[in-house]
């Protein structure tokens, strides 16, 4: 999962090297956070929040055969 983000987040901004995925297990939930920087958080989640949604709804397509809880968190460096 932390492999699509990456490559999904990688190709929306301009430098690769300006954000983090990072993977966390809260509760049996595994969270994904995309620590981004502030130049670049507008391009991960797009107009009126369609990119984010997106992204979220890939992950939990991806996440359908494992039968886990997914939920994936943009947070600003």
């Amino acid at each position: 999962m932390e492999e699509l983000v990456r490559y999904i987040v990688g190709e929306l901004v301009d430098d690769p090297r300006c954000f983090e995925v990072e993977t966390q297990v809260q509760d049996g939930i595994t969270v994904i956070n995309i620590i981004a920087e502030k130049s670049e958080i507008g391009k991960i989640i797009g107009k009126q929040g369609r990119i984010a949604k997106a992204i979220r709804q890939l992950v939990r397509a991806a996440s359908g055969k494992d039968s886990r809880k997914v939920s994936v968190e943009i947070i600003e460096k």
